[in-house]
C-alpha cells in the first residue's frame, strides 16, 4: 500500500529474475497488462498527494483511478483537458498506453504529463520531467509498462468548464461537405453506419457564458427513440416481448446482435435500426466536461483501432475521410458482418515518441477509427465464433488498409497476428513506425533482466531472427 513497498517487490523480483508485470485497471481488450507471471496492482497506491491551482497541476499515486482525480480537482475549479470513454482507468495505465479522447486541437493524454516517477528494477526510483532527461520521459510516458513501474504522476489540468454536446445525424455526403467545419468543434467524433448512409455527428464545446440562463435542452425521449431497435427484436424474438420493454438502447442492440451475429444481413438490418435511433436522439444537453465525455461503451467486444496522420490541425488532407470511404467500401462489398459503430476520433500529434500519434509538427492531425464486435456474455461457441470473424476482419483492415495510410494500432487494441509471417510484417511496420531501438535499449538499460514484459510485447518489440 506504499510505493516503497512496490520498490522493495520490484527488487526482490529483479534479484530473482521472475516475471513482474504491473497491471492497472484492466480495460485494455488485449490485455497487456496481463501476464501469465506474478503482477502487481498500483490500486492501493491511489492518493491525491497535492493540487497546484495556481499551475493548474495535479500530482497523484499512479492507482488513482481518472474517476478519483476528477473529484479531487473539482473543489479547486480544475478537471482534466480530455478523457477517453471510460473514467475507471488508473491514471498509471491511463498515459501508458497513450490514451485519447477526441479534439483536433487537443493531443492524446500522455501530452498532459509534466513529471513522473517510475521505479524501475536496476535503478530504483527515478524522476523524469522535461527538464530532468527529456529524451527518457518522452520516450517513458507511453512506456507500456516496459520500462518501470508508474509510481507517481504529475498532470497538466484547464479550468473546470461545462460543454454544450450537440447529437446530430449526417448522410455520408453531408459529412464530406462539412467535415472542415466540424473539425473546428473542440471536441468532435463521428459514429459511421456501416449498411445506411447515417452518420452519427457528436460535437462538444464549451459552455458560453450567455447560454447557462435557459432552461436545460429536454431529455430524449428513450421509450420512443428505441422503439425500432425494439420492433426489430420482437419481430425476429418474439419470445423476448415481456423483457424488451425494460432494455435500454445497448441492452437492445446486444439483444438482437445475438441471435444471428456472423449473419451480413441480419447485422445489416440492425445497423437501420440503430441508424433510426439515433435520427430519434437528436438533440443536445449540457453538463460538466468529464460527465459529457464519458458514455456507455455497452457490453463485451472486440474493438480494433487504429491512428493515421491526416494533415493539420484546422486543414484535414481528406485522408481521414477517404479512409472512412475505403474501409465502408470493403465492408459492404464483402461477407463482413460490421456491426455499429465505426467510431472516428481525432487529436492533435503527440511527443511522446512511443504514442501511435507520435509526429513532428505541433499542429499535425491524427484520425482515431476503431472497428467493434460485440460479445455474448455465456455462449462460449458464439464468442469463438465470433472472435475468428473479428480476427478475420481485423486482418483485411491489416492487409489491405493500414499500409496505404500509414495507420498504426492503439498499443492497447493491438494482438500479434497467429500467422509467423504476417506477424514478422507487423514487427516491421513498428520498427518503421516507433524507435524499438531505442526503446529495447532503454529497457535493457532499466529493466536488464525483462522481468516487466509479457509475451506480447516480446511478440511485439523483438527483432525478427
Amino acid at each position: 500500500d506504499s510505493t516503497d513497498a512496490v520498490g522493495q517487490v520490484i527488487a526482490f523480483m529483479h534479484a530473482a529474475g521472475q516475471k513482474l508485470r504491473v497491471v492497472g485497471s484492466a480495460l485494455s481488450p488485449n490485455g497487456i497488462g496481463l501476464s501469465d507471471g506474478a503482477m502487481i496492482n498500483m490500486a492501493q497506491c491511489s492518493k491525491i498527494l497535492s493540487v497546484d491551482p495556481e499551475r493548474r497541476q495535479v500530482t497523484v499515486q499512479a492507482g488513482a483511478r481518472v474517476s478519483e482525480v476528477v473529484e479531487a480537482l473539482r473543489p479547486h475549479g480544475l478537471t482534466l483537458q480530455n478523457y477517453a470513454s471510460i473514467a475507471e482507468q488508473q491514471i498509471g495505465g491511463f498515459v501508458q498506453v497513450g490514451a485519447h479522447g477526441t479534439g483536433a486541437a487537443i493531443p492524446p493524454v500522455d501530452e498532459q504529463v509534466v513529471s513522473m516517477r517510475l521505479i524501475t528494477p536496476a535503478l530504483g526510483e527515478i524522476c523524469l520531467s522535461e527538464a530532468d532527461n527529456p529524451r527518457l520521459f518522452r520516450l517513458a510516458r507511453v512506456g507500456l509498462g516496459a520500462l518501470g513501474v508508474v509510481s507517481e504522476v504529475t498532470l497538466q489540468c484547464v479550468p473546470a468548464h461545462k460543454l454544450v454536446q450537440r447529437v446530430s445525424v449526417e448522410t455520408r455526403a453531408g459529412i464530406a461537405a462539412r467535415h472542415a467545419e466540424l473539425l473546428q468543434h473542440q471536441h468532435m467524433r463521428y459514429m459511421w453506419i456501416p449498411h445506411t448512409d447515417t452518420v452519427v455527428v457528436v460535437t462538444c464545446d464549451p459552455l458560453g457564458e450567455g447560454d447557462g440562463g435557459g432552461a436545460p435542452p429536454p431529455p430524449v425521449d428513450e421509450a420512443w427513440a428505441t422503439e425500432p431497435l425494439r420492433e426489430l427484436l420482437l419481430q425476429r424474438a418474439p419470445e423476448q416481448k415481456a423483457g424488451a420493454s425494460g432494455m435500454n438502447f445497448a441492452q437492445l442492440r446486444d439483444a438482437l446482435l445475438e441471435l444471428a451475429p456472423l449473419d451480413k444481413s441480419h447485422v445489416a438490418d440492425v445497423n437501420r435500426a440503430e441508424a433510426a435511433f439515433w435520427k430519434r436522439s437528436q438533440g443536445a444537453r449540457v453538463d460538466w466536461s468529464d460527465r459529457i465525455l464519458g458514455f456507455e461503451c455497452g457490453g463485451q467486444q472486440w474493438v480494433s483501432e487504429v491512428a493515421l496522420p491526416c494533415g493539420a490541425v484546422g486543414a484535414s488532407d481528406g485522408r481521414d475521410l477517404q479512409y472512412m470511404t475505403d474501409l465502408l467500401a470493403l465492408i459492404e462489398a464483402s461477407d463482413i458482418p460490421a456491426p455499429s459503430p465505426i467510431e472516428q476520433r481525432w487529436s492533435r500529434r503527440s511527443a511522446s515518441p512511443m504514442s501511435p500519434a507520435h509526429s513532428a509538427g505541433e499542429d499535425d492531425l491524427h484520425s482515431w477509427v476503431g472497428i467493434i464486435m460485440y460479445l455474448p456474455i455465456d455462449r462460449p461457441e458464439a464468442r469463438q465464433a465470433i472472435t475468428d470473424a473479428f480476427w478475420d476482419y481485423n486482418a483485411v483492415c491489416r492487409r489491405q488498409l493500414w499500409p496505404k495510410y500509414d495507420a498504426h494500432q492503439h498499443w492497447a487494441k493491438i494482438e500479434p497476428p497467429a500467422d509467423a509471417a504476417e506477424r514478422a510484417a507487423v514487427r516491421r511496420r513498428l520498427r518503421d513506425r516507433f524507435p524499438v531501438d531505442e526503446f529495447n535499449a532503454a529497457r535493457r538499460e532499466l529493466d536488464p533482466k525483462n522481468i516487466l514484459s509479457n509475451r506480447l510485447l516480446d511478440a511485439l518489440l523483438e527483432a525478427d531472427p
